[in-house]
């Protein structure tokens, strides 16, 4: 790409002046001309960011009265541009209130309308602080914008409630205070409430609502309008509906909005998945962040996947975390006992609830028999501990096999924890803790444990160990124990120990040339090559027609691409038929979009390299054994 890899006394003359005939034309790749040309790439941009609302962030860096004005407009009348826009009036608070003030203060119209939603958003002491810079008679009338009762602050004009929202036809919404439920005239403002209300900014009266009805009753209503709006075609001029779910909705609202999240894209609706994304991640508790990550790892759309990827690193980024980090922290616990297991009281009768291997759970009697299932409940306390049961096996379900991708993908990557991570978040969990007795681990200083059924720590003939307090902790791979691994598969054999994932019996490769080369020419079914996904790979974008042809997988600094042919069609996996590996090498940079120079494939290192041979082999190990 010119702008990027090109010659730089070339691009920079270009910089001022060009701009392409299609907006289609730009991309992420305006990004890294910012960071490259800095202030002089700033028309470029500007314009890309003015006819691809998409690339509203790539002004981030930037700071003018222009853009101040610019980013109001984006604020209030572009809705995709919204968030962008509040992250630059954050990041440019008082650059922003100085430029404006005057048009807050000027001649009635949009410009004026823009402005002052835009101050409205901004910290009121810098607004203040702006105003004042202009004259006592400006700072007055800013205390008089800020002072405004914000249940005032309605739109131009107020649109008119869709024919489908029908309040006799919603759930009902009772008051807290037990005197009935809001009738329908109530009702109906509130859908122009919620109609009126952006994600970032609701309208004042929704936390007058939310305070006074209750708050199972009103994610119910909001779950109403879903269907509702669906039923009738779902039209995207009122996907204020997903907004009402972030608003409204709870952690009963995450677990039903989940798969239509997963599903949409593959009816043609990116838009309302990405919309759906935004609404778990400003729902916001521990349940919808878990299965935001979810998504982030195991969606099968690029466009969804990205989208959660970038929700959930952003709200690591405000906790100053990694994705990771973050994850550790979000699994629940769902009321297990300390020692990871749960007791279900039928009164009469007790029951106990442990995991196996994959987390799936299981119940014994008293007696620590394994039962096939729960008896059926035949009194009122057994009918609650079965329900709880019920939901525990459905919420579970959900955690289990991200949780055990997470830990598989941990070994591949080399992922650390400290001591105090790995006893806090792992070991200490009460569910991960039956995964994470199920696998040796490794410390930086070359040792090796498990750990026990009274969780304390042993070594691979069974002794006590202790865990340094300045090591790290990660999952161990084959290559990582070396002359210990017989040792280790003897305990576990002795022990009968079933693993989660093919840790002491995985199979490595030597990381050389010939590994790959086996590989070259195999044509292998679309669908084989796509289950790569769920192995850490990535797709590239779409190019021409709608076409993939390279897929990838980033090991640190460094990445092996394969290249594809004839590509997978998006939409259509199958509809191109086999892929031909044609090429397998390694790159020094994790782009998809420009090649730079090639590296060695031992580059990668042992364990890396081990794991992309053992992937291509799962996938074309058919015609690899044939070859």
């Amino acid at each position: 790409m010119l702008f990027t890899g090109g010659p730089e006394e070339l691009v920079r003359p270009l910089l001022p002046t060009w701009q392409p005939e299609r907006a289609a034309v730009f991309g992420e790749w305006v990004k890294v001309a910012a960071a490259r040309f800095g202030l002089d790439a700033l028309p470029l941009v500007r314009g890309a960011a003015e006819r691809s609302p998409a690339l509203t962030d790539a002004l981030l860096p930037y700071s003018s009265p222009a853009i101040a004005v610019f980013m109001a407009d984006r604020y209030t009348r572009v809705k995709s541009a919204r968030p962008a826009a509040v992250t630059w009036l954050s990041r440019h608070a008082e650059a922003a209130a100085r430029a404006l003030v005057p048009a807050a203060l000027g001649k009635a119209g949009t410009a004026r309308r823009q402005a002052e939603a835009a101050l409205l958003a901004l910290p009121a002491v810098t607004v203040r602080a702006a105003a004042s810079a202009y004259g006592p008679a400006a700072a007055s009338a800013i205390d008089s914008l800020l002072a405004r009762d914000p249940l005032t602050l309605l739109p131009a004009r107020l649109p008119v409630n869709p024919a489908w929202a029908v309040p006799a036809m919603l759930p009902p919404v009772r008051l807290r205070d037990g005197s009935g439920a809001l009738p329908l005239a109530a009702v109906d403002a509130l859908i122009t409430m919620l109609a009126v209300s952006k994600l970032d900014e609701p309208y004042a009266g929704i936390g007058l609502v939310a305070a006074a009805c209750e708050p199972d009753d009103l994610a119910e209503f909001a779950w109403g309008l879903l269907e509702a709006w669906e039923l009738a075609g779902a039209d995207a001029k009122q996907s204020w509906v997903l907004d009402a779910l972030a608003l409204l909705g709870d952690d009963t609202t995450v677990r039903r909005l989940t798969p239509r999240i997963l599903a949409w894209p593959g009816d043609g609706g990116h838009t309302k998945a990405v919309a759906g994304v935004r609404a778990l991640a400003a729902i916001g508790t521990d349940v919808a962040l878990m299965r935001l990550y979810g998504i982030s790892q195991r969606a099968k759309f690029k466009g969804l996947k990205t989208a959660a990827e970038e929700k959930i690193t952003e709200v690591a980024d405000s906790l100053g975390l990694t994705a990771e980090q973050l994850a550790d922290r979000l699994v629940p616990d769902f009321g297990l006992a300390a020692d990871g297991s749960m007791t279900l009281d039928y009164g009469s009768r007790q029951f106990r609830v442990g995991f196996d291997e994959q987390l799936r759970p299981h119940v014994s009697d008293v007696s620590g028999k394994r039962l096939k299932a729960l008896p059926k409940p035949s009194e009122p306390l057994a009918e609650d501990a079965y329900q709880q049961f019920t939901a525990l096996k459905k919420d579970v379900r959900t955690v289990a096999a991200d949780q055990v991708r997470r830990l598989e993908q941990a070994m591949v990557t080399g992922r650390r924890w400290t001591p105090e991570e790995f006893a806090r978040y792992l070991a200490g969990h009460p569910l991960l803790w039956h995964i994470v007795r199920r696998l040796v681990w490794t410390v930086s200083d070359g040792a090796s444990f498990r750990v026990t059924e009274d969780r304390s720590y042993a070594d691979a003939v069974d002794e006590p160990y202790a865990l340094p307090e300045d090591a790290t902790v990660g999952v161990a791979h084959p290559l990582d124990l070396g002359a210990a691994l017989p040792a280790w598969g003897e305990v576990f054999a002795d022990y009968e120990i079933v693993q989660p994932f093919p840790q002491l019996s995985r199979e490595t490769y030597p990381a050389t040339e010939e590994s790959l080369k086996r590989f070259l020419g195999a044509a292998v079914p679309a669908t084989r090559v796509l289950g790569l996904e769920r192995r850490g790979w990535r797709r590239e974008a779409p190019q021409d027609a709608g076409v993939q042809s390279r897929i990838e997988r980033v090991a640190g600094d460094l990445t092996v691409v394969v290249e594809l042919d004839p590509g997978i069609a998006v939409g259509d996996p199958d509809g191109l038929g086999d892929q031909t590996l044609e090429d397998i090498h390694v790159h020094g940079r994790s782009r998809l979009d420009d090649r730079p120079g090639r590296q060695p494939f031992t580059a990668l290192g042992a364990i890396a390299a081990s794991e992309v041979i053992r992937d291509l082999t799962i996938i074309a190990e058919p015609v690899a054994a044939g070859r």
